[in-house]
């Protein structure tokens, strides 16, 4: 597995399929879109559920800053798909059933064969600009996460 990865570093690219069986190539947003990973650990579990509905919420927030939010967890498609439908999520959800994103980002949890709770920012310039990894059951705070946008938006 990678070393866990870093502000500064080249964000590892990947092609993941989406809750809709779609592919996304992290690399295709170079030059286009700042993009927030949200890994998480599982679909359904109370905390997720909670974080990826306040992604939903505050998705008009991040659009204005030219950002593209995704959902990552080792669930299938169908998980995604059922989960998303559920809960009205409007972000994309990728599917890394393989674990090989989690592993190259250095946030897989060997113990628990889950991704870590983890948020990362990738730039335009496919760079990392801000990451934070938290405790499985805290969440995320989307304000922590838009003030961070702010600066990349910022230069």
């Amino acid at each position: 597995m990678a070393k866990e990865i870093e502000v500064g570093d080249e964000a590892p690219d990947f092609i993941l399929k989406d809750q809709d069986q779609k592919e996304v190539k992290l690399s295709d947003f170079r030059g286009k879109k700042n993009v927030v990973l949200a890994f998480y650990p599982l679909d359904w579990s109370p905390v997720c559920t909670n974080e990826n509905k306040c992604f939903t919420n505050d998705l008009p927030k991040f659009q204005d800053t030219d950002t593209e939010v995704f959902g990552i967890s080792i669930d299938s498609t169908w998980s995604h798909k059922a989960w998303a439908d559920a809960l009205g999520l409007k972000h994309r959800l990728l599917s890394d059933m393989k674990r090989d994103a989690v592993k190259n980002y250095g946030l897989y949890l060997e113990d628990a064969n889950i991704g870590k709770r983890a948020t990362v920012i990738v730039d335009k310039n496919g760079k990392v600009r801000y990451k934070k990894v938290q405790e499985i059951l805290t969440a995320r705070d989307n304000n922590d996460i838009l003030k961070a946008l702010e600066t990349v938006k910022n230069g």
